[in-house]
């Protein structure tokens, strides 16, 4: 039994003549939340429906809260929730008759499924509607519906398979809150997402996947220090002078560019080099009338990886480590 929360070891999936799944691993630690990222058909909700024994794989093993997704798929389901892409719950019933249901074919206590549905709906902001048709409810507030449903028997373990794709940014805000709140009590979360934003402010550790491979596992600070590049733009007061910055650190940057009076510099190194920027403008007597730095963003992180088409870098840690580049 692993001491992961999920444990998932070569993961294998083909339908037919596709290969959905190229043998990934990765391990959840308990009361985290672990973001798959990545674009459309990359393999992420396939990697969601095995673990939450929807599907079966062709090969390698996954286990949740030590239990085999193959060999045990009850006790999986008996530790998990799952809201996946499409809503499991009803148009034509109200919010709180959802809910019940839902404690019903989970066979909670019957004495239970009432305070527990009345706990979710005012949990996650739906109180005033819980009377009320869910066709008749926002994106929003289906959305938080949803994740509720999956809530109903308190779970360890949460899948969200994208869960705010469709959603206005606030109604986003209000459920990355309420994942937050989540995992402060103690669940894990697998989160899939392809917002990149969503997957930096809410992820302790990110896996990017790619044409059915995991090609990068680090937490966005790292992967963002290994792969991105801060950006220095200094701004002069003459195009002549700008000229002359670009030329003299040219040889400390990765790439540099200007725009008029603006230089734009590039660098692996991160911040630090700064330093070393304004040391080389102040030994040429170049003073720039503005300075600022941007650092890596996970966007360009995402670009670097799948080269923006879809031909995956890997990314190893331990040899960007040996070469020094940190």
């Amino acid at each position: 039994m692993s001491d992961s929360a999920i444990h998932v070891e070569g993961l294998y999936k083909e339908y037919d003549s596709l290969v959905a799944l190229k043998g990934i691993d990765f391990d959840v630690p308990p009361g985290t939340i672990f973001g798959l990222l990545g674009p459309n058909g990359a393999g992420k909700t396939t990697a969601i429906r095995i673990l939450s024994t929807i599907l079966s794989p062709t090969g390698g093993r996954a286990e949740v809260m030590g239990f085999d997704v193959t060999e045990d798929p009850a006790g999986v389901r008996s530790v998990i929730g799952l809201a996946g892409q499409s809503a499991a719950v009803d148009g034509n019933l109200t919010g709180r008759e959802n809910l019940r249901l839902i404690g019903r074919l989970a066979q909670l206590q019957r004495k239970l499924i009432g305070p527990r549905a009345d706990e979710l709906l005012e949990r996650f902001d739906i109180t005033d509607a819980a009377n009320r048709p869910l066709r008749t409810y926002s994106g929003g507030m289906r959305r938080r519906l949803d994740v509720a449903a999956a809530l109903v028997q308190k779970p360890p373990v949460l899948f969200l398979d994208e869960p705010t794709t469709g959603l206005d940014i606030q109604s986003r805000t209000e459920l990355w809150e309420v994942i937050r709140e989540l995992v402060t009590e103690g669940s894990t979360v697998l989160l899939t997402t392809q917002y990149l934003e969503e997957a930096d402010r809410l992820a302790d550790r990110i896996a990017v996947v790619n044409e059915g491979r995991i090609v990068a596992n680090d937490t966005a600070a790292k992967l963002k220090s290994h792969l991105g590049r801060t950006t220095i733009e200094v701004g002069m007061d003459s195009d002549v002078k700008s000229v002359r910055a670009q030329e003299l650190l040219s040889g400390l940057f990765d790439r540099t560019e200007r725009e008029d009076s603006t230089v734009h510099l590039m660098s692996t190194k991160g911040p630090s080099i700064l330093i070393e920027t304004l040391r080389t403008l102040e030994a040429n007597d170049l003073s720039p009338e503005s300075i600022s730095v941007r650092e890596p963003t996970l966007d360009e992180v995402f670009l670097a990886l799948t080269n923006a088409r879809g031909s995956a870098t890997k990314f190893d840690p331990e040899s960007s480590e040996k070469r020094g580049d940190s």
